[in-house]
Protein backbone atom coordinates (compact mmCIF):
# COMPACT_ATOMS: atom_id res chain seq x y z
CA UNK A 1 0.00 0.00 0.00
CA UNK A 2 2.86 2.35 0.77
CA UNK A 3 4.48 1.84 -2.62
CA UNK A 4 1.13 2.40 -4.27
CA UNK A 5 0.89 5.68 -2.41
CA UNK A 6 4.35 6.63 -3.65
CA UNK A 7 3.42 5.93 -7.22
CA UNK A 8 0.05 7.62 -7.04
CA UNK A 9 1.61 10.76 -5.62
CA UNK A 10 3.41 11.26 -8.90
CA UNK A 11 0.18 12.69 -10.32
CA UNK A 12 -0.43 15.27 -7.62
CA UNK A 13 1.07 18.20 -9.47
CA UNK A 14 0.88 16.93 -13.02
CA UNK A 15 -1.14 19.86 -14.28
CA UNK A 16 -0.23 23.50 -13.93
CA UNK A 17 -2.35 26.58 -14.16
CA UNK A 18 -1.96 29.21 -16.84
CA UNK A 19 1.69 29.37 -17.90
CA UNK A 20 3.67 32.57 -18.28
CA UNK A 21 7.11 33.93 -17.52
CA UNK A 22 6.00 34.88 -13.99
CA UNK A 23 4.00 31.74 -13.15
CA UNK A 24 6.24 28.74 -12.53
CA UNK A 25 4.67 25.42 -13.50
CA UNK A 26 5.20 22.25 -11.46
CA UNK A 27 5.00 18.79 -13.03
CA UNK A 28 5.98 15.48 -11.48
CA UNK A 29 5.30 13.34 -14.55
CA UNK A 30 6.19 14.09 -18.19
CA UNK A 31 2.60 14.18 -19.34
CA UNK A 32 2.06 15.89 -22.69
CA UNK A 33 -0.19 18.95 -22.60
CA UNK A 34 -1.01 21.39 -25.35
CA UNK A 35 -0.39 25.12 -25.20
CA UNK A 36 -3.92 25.69 -23.93
CA UNK A 37 -3.19 28.73 -21.79
CA UNK A 38 -0.82 30.49 -24.17
CA UNK A 39 -3.56 32.55 -25.76
CA UNK A 40 -1.65 35.76 -26.58
CA UNK A 41 0.46 36.56 -29.68
CA UNK A 42 4.23 36.32 -29.41
CA UNK A 43 6.88 37.79 -31.68
CA UNK A 44 9.70 35.68 -30.22
CA UNK A 45 7.95 32.30 -30.20
CA UNK A 46 9.88 31.26 -33.32
CA UNK A 47 13.15 32.19 -31.58
CA UNK A 48 12.66 29.71 -28.76
CA UNK A 49 10.66 32.33 -26.79
CA UNK A 50 13.87 34.19 -25.86
CA UNK A 51 12.75 37.12 -23.71
CA UNK A 52 15.19 38.23 -20.98
CA UNK A 53 17.48 40.55 -22.97
CA UNK A 54 15.28 40.75 -26.05
CA UNK A 55 11.89 42.47 -25.95
CA UNK A 56 8.83 40.59 -27.23
CA UNK A 57 6.83 43.47 -28.66
CA UNK A 58 3.59 41.47 -28.87
CA UNK A 59 3.64 39.38 -25.69
CA UNK A 60 5.32 41.66 -23.12
CA UNK A 61 2.28 43.89 -22.35
CA UNK A 62 0.17 40.82 -21.53
CA UNK A 63 2.77 39.43 -19.10
CA UNK A 64 3.67 42.74 -17.43
CA UNK A 65 1.02 45.40 -18.08
CA UNK A 66 3.49 48.25 -17.46
CA UNK A 67 5.29 47.28 -20.67
CA UNK A 68 2.18 48.43 -22.49
CA UNK A 69 3.72 51.91 -22.23
CA UNK A 70 6.01 50.88 -25.10
CA UNK A 71 3.11 50.29 -27.45
CA UNK A 72 2.80 52.81 -30.24
CA UNK A 73 -0.35 53.83 -32.07
CA UNK A 74 -3.64 52.04 -31.55
CA UNK A 75 -3.52 48.61 -33.13
CA UNK A 76 -5.67 45.54 -33.63
CA UNK A 77 -4.26 42.05 -33.03
CA UNK A 78 -5.49 38.63 -33.96
CA UNK A 79 -3.58 35.42 -33.26
CA UNK A 80 -5.39 32.18 -34.24
CA UNK A 81 -3.52 29.32 -32.56
CA UNK A 82 -3.89 25.56 -32.97
CA UNK A 83 -2.07 22.65 -31.37
CA UNK A 84 -2.23 18.94 -31.97
CA UNK A 85 -0.83 15.88 -30.20
CA UNK A 86 0.60 13.16 -32.38
CA UNK A 87 -1.18 9.86 -33.02
CA UNK A 88 -4.54 11.61 -32.67
CA UNK A 89 -4.15 11.90 -28.89
CA UNK A 90 -5.69 15.39 -28.61
CA UNK A 91 -5.62 18.99 -29.76
CA UNK A 92 -7.18 22.41 -29.48
CA UNK A 93 -7.82 25.73 -31.20
CA UNK A 94 -7.89 29.29 -29.85
CA UNK A 95 -9.00 32.55 -31.46
CA UNK A 96 -7.80 35.59 -29.46
CA UNK A 97 -8.70 39.12 -30.59
CA UNK A 98 -7.12 42.17 -28.96
CA UNK A 99 -6.95 45.92 -29.34
CA UNK A 100 -4.46 48.34 -27.77
CA UNK A 101 -4.72 52.12 -27.64
CA UNK A 102 -3.38 55.19 -25.86
CA UNK A 103 -4.54 58.71 -25.09
CA UNK A 104 -1.94 61.13 -23.75
CA UNK A 105 -0.31 59.57 -20.70
CA UNK A 106 -2.85 56.73 -20.54
CA UNK A 107 -2.64 53.40 -22.36
CA UNK A 108 -4.63 50.19 -22.29
CA UNK A 109 -5.62 46.98 -24.02
CA UNK A 110 -8.60 44.64 -24.20
CA UNK A 111 -8.75 41.06 -25.44
CA UNK A 112 -11.27 38.26 -25.91
CA UNK A 113 -10.38 34.66 -26.67
CA UNK A 114 -12.55 31.71 -27.61
CA UNK A 115 -11.14 28.21 -27.32
CA UNK A 116 -12.02 24.64 -28.23
CA UNK A 117 -10.12 21.79 -26.55
CA UNK A 118 -10.52 18.27 -27.87
CA UNK A 119 -11.17 15.43 -25.47
CA UNK A 120 -7.98 13.49 -24.79
CA UNK A 121 -7.38 10.03 -26.14
CA UNK A 122 -4.56 7.59 -25.44
CA UNK A 123 -2.29 7.43 -28.51
CA UNK A 124 -3.49 3.92 -29.30
CA UNK A 125 -7.20 4.56 -28.64
CA UNK A 126 -9.34 4.15 -31.73
CA UNK A 127 -12.25 6.08 -30.23
CA UNK A 128 -14.30 2.93 -29.52
CA UNK A 129 -16.11 2.93 -26.19
CA UNK A 130 -18.88 0.58 -25.18
CA UNK A 131 -21.41 2.24 -22.89
CA UNK A 132 -23.36 -0.56 -21.21
CA UNK A 133 -26.86 0.20 -20.05
CA UNK A 134 -27.00 0.33 -16.22
CA UNK A 135 -29.42 -2.17 -14.74
CA UNK A 136 -31.39 -1.58 -11.53
CA UNK A 137 -30.86 -3.57 -8.36
CA UNK A 138 -33.76 -4.86 -6.24
CA UNK A 139 -34.79 -2.39 -3.58
CA UNK A 140 -32.73 0.47 -5.00
CA UNK A 141 -34.86 3.40 -6.26
CA UNK A 142 -34.03 4.60 -9.75
CA UNK A 143 -33.73 8.17 -8.41
CA UNK A 144 -30.60 7.17 -6.48
CA UNK A 145 -28.78 5.97 -9.60
CA UNK A 146 -26.04 8.40 -10.62
CA UNK A 147 -26.27 9.99 -14.05
CA UNK A 148 -23.22 9.34 -16.18
CA UNK A 149 -22.01 12.55 -17.86
CA UNK A 150 -21.87 12.02 -21.63
CA UNK A 151 -18.47 11.68 -23.24
CA UNK A 152 -17.73 14.93 -25.05
CA UNK A 153 -15.66 15.32 -28.17
CA UNK A 154 -14.52 18.83 -27.20
CA UNK A 155 -14.79 21.52 -24.55
CA UNK A 156 -15.31 25.28 -24.92
CA UNK A 157 -13.44 27.91 -22.89
CA UNK A 158 -13.67 31.71 -22.90
CA UNK A 159 -11.10 34.32 -21.79
CA UNK A 160 -11.40 38.05 -21.10
CA UNK A 161 -8.37 40.31 -20.56
CA UNK A 162 -8.19 44.03 -19.75
CA UNK A 163 -5.22 46.29 -19.04
CA UNK A 164 -4.94 49.97 -18.07
CA UNK A 165 -1.88 52.04 -17.23
CA UNK A 166 -0.35 55.47 -17.08
CA UNK A 167 3.11 56.69 -18.04
CA UNK A 168 5.11 59.64 -16.70
CA UNK A 169 7.55 60.49 -19.49
CA UNK A 170 9.50 63.03 -17.43
CA UNK A 171 10.50 60.39 -14.85
CA UNK A 172 10.55 57.37 -17.14
CA UNK A 173 8.05 55.58 -14.90
CA UNK A 174 4.99 53.61 -16.01
CA UNK A 175 2.43 51.88 -13.80
CA UNK A 176 -0.29 49.55 -15.03
CA UNK A 177 -2.68 46.84 -13.88
CA UNK A 178 -4.30 43.95 -15.73
CA UNK A 179 -6.97 41.33 -15.07
CA UNK A 180 -7.63 38.04 -16.82
CA UNK A 181 -10.74 35.95 -16.22
CA UNK A 182 -11.45 32.60 -17.85
CA UNK A 183 -14.45 30.32 -17.84
CA UNK A 184 -13.25 26.75 -18.24
CA UNK A 185 -15.16 23.61 -19.16
CA UNK A 186 -12.10 21.59 -20.12
CA UNK A 187 -8.42 21.38 -19.18
CA UNK A 188 -6.27 19.41 -21.58
CA UNK A 189 -5.10 16.03 -20.30
CA UNK A 190 -7.25 15.84 -17.15
CA UNK A 191 -9.57 13.16 -18.53
CA UNK A 192 -6.59 10.81 -18.86
CA UNK A 193 -5.82 10.95 -15.14
CA UNK A 194 -9.03 9.20 -14.05
CA UNK A 195 -8.43 5.70 -15.37
CA UNK A 196 -11.44 3.71 -16.46
CA UNK A 197 -13.89 6.61 -16.26
CA UNK A 198 -17.13 6.33 -18.22
CA UNK A 199 -17.67 10.08 -18.46
CA UNK A 200 -16.19 13.34 -17.23
CA UNK A 201 -17.64 16.81 -16.82
CA UNK A 202 -15.35 19.74 -15.96
CA UNK A 203 -16.23 23.28 -14.98
CA UNK A 204 -14.34 26.04 -13.27
CA UNK A 205 -12.51 29.32 -13.74
CA UNK A 206 -9.21 31.10 -13.34
CA UNK A 207 -8.52 34.69 -12.30
CA UNK A 208 -5.17 36.42 -12.82
CA UNK A 209 -4.51 39.91 -11.39
CA UNK A 210 -1.27 41.82 -12.05
CA UNK A 211 0.26 45.14 -11.07
CA UNK A 212 3.37 46.13 -13.01
CA UNK A 213 5.99 48.89 -12.84
CA UNK A 214 8.42 49.96 -15.56
CA UNK A 215 11.36 52.31 -15.03
CA UNK A 216 13.44 53.44 -18.03
CA UNK A 217 16.69 55.40 -18.00
CA UNK A 218 18.68 57.01 -20.80
CA UNK A 219 20.94 54.59 -22.59
CA UNK A 220 18.24 51.90 -23.03
CA UNK A 221 18.43 50.66 -19.45
CA UNK A 222 15.20 49.44 -17.87
CA UNK A 223 13.86 47.81 -14.70
CA UNK A 224 10.50 46.08 -14.50
CA UNK A 225 8.71 44.73 -11.43
CA UNK A 226 5.48 42.82 -11.04
CA UNK A 227 3.24 41.41 -8.32
CA UNK A 228 0.47 38.98 -9.19
CA UNK A 229 -2.28 36.86 -7.70
CA UNK A 230 -3.64 33.87 -9.55
CA UNK A 231 -6.58 31.67 -8.52
CA UNK A 232 -7.28 28.43 -10.35
CA UNK A 233 -10.30 26.30 -9.48
CA UNK A 234 -11.82 23.33 -11.28
CA UNK A 235 -14.44 20.75 -10.40
CA UNK A 236 -14.30 17.34 -12.08
CA UNK A 237 -17.41 15.15 -11.99
CA UNK A 238 -16.11 11.69 -12.85
CA UNK A 239 -18.40 8.74 -13.55
CA UNK A 240 -17.44 5.09 -13.25
CA UNK A 241 -19.39 1.95 -14.19
CA UNK A 242 -19.08 -0.64 -11.40
CA UNK A 243 -19.93 -4.29 -11.83
CA UNK A 244 -22.07 -5.55 -8.94
CA UNK A 245 -23.88 -8.81 -8.20
CA UNK A 246 -27.67 -8.82 -8.61
CA UNK A 247 -29.00 -11.53 -6.26
CA UNK A 248 -32.45 -11.45 -7.86
CA UNK A 249 -31.21 -12.41 -11.34
CA UNK A 250 -28.02 -14.14 -10.18
CA UNK A 251 -26.13 -11.99 -12.66
CA UNK A 252 -23.51 -9.27 -12.64
CA UNK A 253 -24.96 -5.91 -13.59
CA UNK A 254 -23.46 -2.48 -14.17
CA UNK A 255 -24.13 0.37 -11.75
CA UNK A 256 -22.91 3.94 -12.33
CA UNK A 257 -20.94 5.80 -9.64
CA UNK A 258 -20.30 9.55 -9.70
CA UNK A 259 -17.36 11.16 -7.87
CA UNK A 260 -16.72 14.89 -7.52
CA UNK A 261 -13.12 16.10 -7.40
CA UNK A 262 -11.94 19.64 -6.67
CA UNK A 263 -8.68 21.12 -7.94
CA UNK A 264 -7.73 24.47 -6.38
CA UNK A 265 -4.45 26.37 -6.41
CA UNK A 266 -3.91 29.96 -5.25
CA UNK A 267 -0.65 31.68 -6.17
CA UNK A 268 1.02 34.89 -5.02
CA UNK A 269 4.02 35.95 -7.07
CA UNK A 270 6.66 38.63 -7.55
CA UNK A 271 8.95 39.16 -10.53
CA UNK A 272 11.76 41.61 -11.39
CA UNK A 273 13.85 42.10 -14.54
CA UNK A 274 16.76 44.40 -15.32
CA UNK A 275 18.12 44.96 -18.85
CA UNK A 276 20.99 47.13 -20.05
CA UNK A 277 23.29 47.37 -23.08
CA UNK A 278 26.87 46.13 -22.92
CA UNK A 279 29.88 48.16 -23.97
CA UNK A 280 30.13 46.22 -27.21
CA UNK A 281 27.87 47.61 -29.90
CA UNK A 282 24.58 45.75 -30.31
CA UNK A 283 24.94 43.54 -27.21
CA UNK A 284 22.44 43.57 -24.35
CA UNK A 285 22.30 41.66 -21.08
CA UNK A 286 19.44 41.04 -18.67
CA UNK A 287 18.67 39.35 -15.37
CA UNK A 288 15.42 38.13 -13.84
CA UNK A 289 14.18 36.67 -10.57
CA UNK A 290 10.77 35.22 -9.72
CA UNK A 291 9.14 33.94 -6.54
CA UNK A 292 5.84 32.04 -6.35
CA UNK A 293 4.05 30.91 -3.20
CA UNK A 294 1.27 28.40 -3.92
CA UNK A 295 -1.37 26.95 -1.65
CA UNK A 296 -3.38 23.91 -2.70
CA UNK A 297 -6.60 23.91 -0.63
CA UNK A 298 -7.80 20.82 -2.48
CA UNK A 299 -6.09 18.40 -4.85
CA UNK A 300 -7.92 15.87 -7.04
CA UNK A 301 -8.05 12.17 -6.23
CA UNK A 302 -6.54 10.94 -9.48
CA UNK A 303 -7.17 7.23 -10.01
CA UNK A 304 -5.00 4.67 -11.74
CA UNK A 305 -6.18 1.31 -12.96
CA UNK A 306 -6.20 -1.32 -10.20
CA UNK A 307 -4.62 1.06 -7.69
CA UNK A 308 -6.74 2.23 -4.71
CA UNK A 309 -7.52 5.92 -4.58
CA UNK A 310 -5.69 7.78 -1.83
CA UNK A 311 -7.41 11.02 -0.74
CA UNK A 312 -5.35 14.14 -1.29
CA UNK A 313 -6.10 17.23 0.69
CA UNK A 314 -4.11 20.43 1.30
CA UNK A 315 -0.56 21.10 0.25
CA UNK A 316 1.68 24.04 -0.52
CA UNK A 317 4.62 24.86 -2.78
CA UNK A 318 7.36 27.46 -3.05
CA UNK A 319 8.85 27.99 -6.51
CA UNK A 320 11.64 30.33 -7.59
CA UNK A 321 13.70 31.08 -10.65
CA UNK A 322 16.73 33.14 -11.50
CA UNK A 323 17.95 33.74 -15.01
CA UNK A 324 20.36 35.58 -17.24
CA UNK A 325 20.07 36.40 -20.92
CA UNK A 326 22.09 38.09 -23.63
CA UNK A 327 21.15 39.30 -27.10
CA UNK A 328 23.01 40.67 -30.09
CA UNK A 329 21.60 42.84 -32.86
CA UNK A 330 23.67 43.54 -35.94
CA UNK A 331 21.72 45.12 -38.72
CA UNK A 332 18.96 42.72 -39.81
CA UNK A 333 20.34 39.83 -37.71
CA UNK A 334 19.25 39.26 -34.09
CA UNK A 335 20.41 36.53 -31.72
CA UNK A 336 19.38 35.76 -28.13
CA UNK A 337 19.93 33.17 -25.43
CA UNK A 338 18.39 32.69 -21.95
CA UNK A 339 19.46 30.40 -19.10
CA UNK A 340 17.08 29.94 -16.13
CA UNK A 341 17.38 27.84 -12.98
CA UNK A 342 14.25 26.84 -11.02
CA UNK A 343 14.46 25.48 -7.45
CA UNK A 344 11.05 24.32 -6.18
CA UNK A 345 9.82 22.79 -2.92
CA UNK A 346 6.41 21.11 -2.55
CA UNK A 347 4.76 19.46 0.42
CA UNK A 348 1.59 17.38 0.10
CA UNK A 349 -0.09 14.83 2.32
CA UNK A 350 -2.96 12.38 2.67
CA UNK A 351 -5.54 12.72 5.45
CA UNK A 352 -7.08 9.81 7.36
CA UNK A 353 -10.81 9.51 6.67
CA UNK A 354 -11.20 7.30 9.76
CA UNK A 355 -8.93 6.30 12.67
CA UNK A 356 -5.98 4.24 11.38
CA UNK A 357 -3.87 1.87 13.48
CA UNK A 358 -0.19 2.10 12.56
CA UNK A 359 2.42 -0.65 12.41
CA UNK A 360 3.81 0.53 15.76
CA UNK A 361 0.42 0.24 17.49
CA UNK A 362 -0.38 3.95 17.57
CA UNK A 363 -3.59 5.39 16.13
CA UNK A 364 -3.77 8.20 13.58
CA UNK A 365 -6.97 10.16 14.28
CA UNK A 366 -9.42 11.39 11.67
CA UNK A 367 -7.72 14.18 9.74
CA UNK A 368 -4.25 13.00 10.73
CA UNK A 369 -1.59 12.63 8.07
CA UNK A 370 -1.12 9.09 6.86
CA UNK A 371 1.35 9.85 4.05
CA UNK A 372 3.58 12.94 3.74
CA UNK A 373 5.43 13.85 0.54
CA UNK A 374 8.31 16.32 0.34
CA UNK A 375 9.31 17.17 -3.24
CA UNK A 376 12.50 19.06 -4.05
CA UNK A 377 12.97 20.17 -7.66
CA UNK A 378 16.07 21.39 -9.43
CA UNK A 379 14.87 22.39 -12.91
CA UNK A 380 16.65 24.20 -15.72
CA UNK A 381 15.53 25.98 -18.88
CA UNK A 382 17.66 26.99 -21.87
CA UNK A 383 16.23 29.09 -24.71
CA UNK A 384 18.07 30.28 -27.79
CA UNK A 385 17.18 31.60 -31.21
CA UNK A 386 17.92 34.00 -34.02
CA UNK A 387 16.03 36.03 -36.60
CA UNK A 388 17.00 37.54 -39.97
CA UNK A 389 15.12 40.27 -41.80
CA UNK A 390 15.26 40.78 -45.55
CA UNK A 391 14.19 43.99 -47.31
CA UNK A 392 11.82 43.22 -50.19
CA UNK A 393 11.70 46.64 -51.80
CA UNK A 394 11.80 50.38 -51.35
CA UNK A 395 8.27 50.63 -49.90
CA UNK A 396 9.12 49.26 -46.45
CA UNK A 397 8.23 45.63 -47.17
CA UNK A 398 10.23 43.24 -45.01
CA UNK A 399 10.32 39.46 -44.67
CA UNK A 400 11.70 37.69 -41.63
CA UNK A 401 12.89 34.20 -40.68
CA UNK A 402 13.20 32.80 -37.15
CA UNK A 403 14.68 29.58 -35.76
CA UNK A 404 15.10 28.56 -32.14
CA UNK A 405 15.25 25.83 -29.51
CA UNK A 406 13.99 25.37 -25.95
CA UNK A 407 15.36 22.66 -23.66
CA UNK A 408 13.77 22.04 -20.26
CA UNK A 409 15.32 19.74 -17.67
CA UNK A 410 13.17 18.48 -14.77
CA UNK A 411 14.89 16.77 -11.83
CA UNK A 412 13.39 16.15 -8.42
CA UNK A 413 13.66 14.06 -5.29
CA UNK A 414 10.80 12.73 -3.22
CA UNK A 415 11.15 12.03 0.47
CA UNK A 416 8.00 10.20 1.54
CA UNK A 417 6.98 9.21 5.05
CA UNK A 418 4.37 6.49 5.41
CA UNK A 419 3.05 7.11 8.92
CA UNK A 420 0.88 3.99 8.77
CA UNK A 421 3.66 1.51 8.04
CA UNK A 422 6.26 3.69 9.84
CA UNK A 423 8.64 3.59 6.90
CA UNK A 424 10.29 6.22 4.71
CA UNK A 425 11.32 6.22 1.06
CA UNK A 426 13.53 8.43 -1.10
CA UNK A 427 13.07 8.44 -4.84
CA UNK A 428 14.49 10.42 -7.76
CA UNK A 429 12.98 11.22 -11.14
CA UNK A 430 13.79 13.39 -14.13
CA UNK A 431 13.39 13.92 -17.85
CA UNK A 432 14.26 16.32 -20.70
CA UNK A 433 11.85 18.19 -22.98
CA UNK A 434 13.07 19.44 -26.37
CA UNK A 435 11.16 22.09 -28.33
CA UNK A 436 12.43 23.26 -31.74
CA UNK A 437 10.74 26.48 -32.95
CA UNK A 438 10.48 28.36 -36.23
CA UNK A 439 8.75 31.37 -37.74
CA UNK A 440 8.33 33.56 -40.80
CA UNK A 441 6.89 37.06 -41.08
CA UNK A 442 5.89 39.63 -43.65
CA UNK A 443 5.73 43.30 -42.67
CA UNK A 444 4.23 46.20 -44.59
CA UNK A 445 3.98 49.80 -43.37
CA UNK A 446 0.34 49.23 -42.40
CA UNK A 447 0.16 45.47 -41.79
CA UNK A 448 2.19 42.73 -40.10
CA UNK A 449 1.59 39.01 -40.63
CA UNK A 450 3.54 36.46 -38.60
CA UNK A 451 3.56 32.68 -38.50
CA UNK A 452 5.16 30.89 -35.54
CA UNK A 453 5.44 27.17 -34.88
CA UNK A 454 7.01 24.71 -32.50
CA UNK A 455 7.01 21.01 -31.66
CA UNK A 456 7.55 19.72 -28.10
CA UNK A 457 9.12 16.30 -27.56
CA UNK A 458 10.04 14.28 -24.49
CA UNK A 459 6.57 13.88 -22.95
CA UNK A 460 3.80 11.30 -23.27
CA UNK A 461 0.18 10.33 -22.73
CA UNK A 462 -1.05 7.60 -20.36
CA UNK A 463 -2.90 4.58 -21.64
CA UNK A 464 -2.74 0.79 -22.03
CA UNK A 465 -1.69 -0.79 -25.31
CA UNK A 466 -2.34 -4.46 -26.01
CA UNK A 467 0.55 -6.52 -27.30
CA UNK A 468 0.17 -9.73 -29.33
CA UNK A 469 1.10 -11.80 -26.30
CA UNK A 470 -1.97 -10.68 -24.44
CA UNK A 471 -0.04 -8.64 -21.91
CA UNK A 472 0.26 -4.86 -22.07
CA UNK A 473 3.27 -3.10 -23.49
CA UNK A 474 4.70 -0.19 -21.53
CA UNK A 475 5.84 2.89 -23.38
CA UNK A 476 7.35 5.46 -21.03
CA UNK A 477 7.23 4.72 -17.29
CA UNK A 478 4.57 6.69 -15.44
CA UNK A 479 5.64 5.66 -11.97
CA UNK A 480 7.65 7.98 -9.78
CA UNK A 481 10.27 5.40 -8.95
CA UNK A 482 12.90 5.32 -11.66
CA UNK A 483 12.65 2.17 -13.75
CA UNK A 484 9.60 0.74 -11.97
CA UNK A 485 6.20 0.15 -13.54
CA UNK A 486 2.68 0.26 -12.08
CA UNK A 487 1.96 -3.42 -12.32
CA UNK A 488 -1.73 -4.34 -12.42
CA UNK A 489 -3.40 -7.72 -13.07
CA UNK A 490 -4.21 -6.63 -16.63
CA UNK A 491 -0.89 -4.88 -17.24
CA UNK A 492 1.04 -1.76 -16.38
CA UNK A 493 -0.02 1.83 -16.87
CA UNK A 494 2.37 3.68 -19.14
CA UNK A 495 3.14 6.93 -20.88
CA UNK A 496 3.54 6.45 -24.59
CA UNK A 497 5.75 9.17 -26.03
CA UNK A 498 4.02 11.73 -28.23
CA UNK A 499 4.87 15.15 -29.66
CA UNK A 500 2.85 18.37 -29.39
CA UNK A 501 2.88 20.71 -32.39
CA UNK A 502 1.67 24.31 -32.15
CA UNK A 503 0.95 26.76 -34.97
CA UNK A 504 0.16 30.46 -34.51
CA UNK A 505 -0.68 33.09 -37.11
CA UNK A 506 -0.78 36.66 -35.82
CA UNK A 507 -2.04 39.73 -37.64
CA UNK A 508 -1.42 43.29 -36.50
CA UNK A 509 -2.71 46.45 -38.14
CA UNK A 510 -3.11 50.08 -37.08
CA UNK A 511 -6.59 51.41 -36.30
CA UNK A 512 -5.83 54.88 -37.62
Amino acid sequence: MCMRAVRLSSLLLALAGPASAQLISIKTVPIAQGDQFEIFPSNNLGMGSVSIALADTLLDPFLNPAKGARLGAARFFGAPTAYGISQGAGGGRTLPLAVSAGAGAWFGAFSLAFQQVDASKPPFDQGVFLHPTPLPLPGVPESTVATVPPRQNSYGNQYVFAMLGRRAPASGLSLAASALWARLTGVDGVDLLFAGNAGLQQFGHTVDLRLGLLKEWPGERSLTALVLHNRFGMTDDVAYLDQVWNPATQQIVVRPRLERNHDQTNTWGAHVEYVRPLAASGWRIGWLATANRMSHPKLPEYELTNVPVIPRDPGHSAAYNIGIGVSKTRGPLTFGIDAIYEPIWSYTWADAASPVVTATGDTIPVGGRTVENHFRFSNGLLRMGFSRDVELGPLGKTAGLQLGLMVRSVRYQLAQSDNVQAVAHRLQEGWLEWTPTWGVSLRFPDLEIRYRGRVAKGTGRPGVATSPSGFFAAGRDLALAGGSILVAPSGPISLQEVSTTTHQISISLPLR
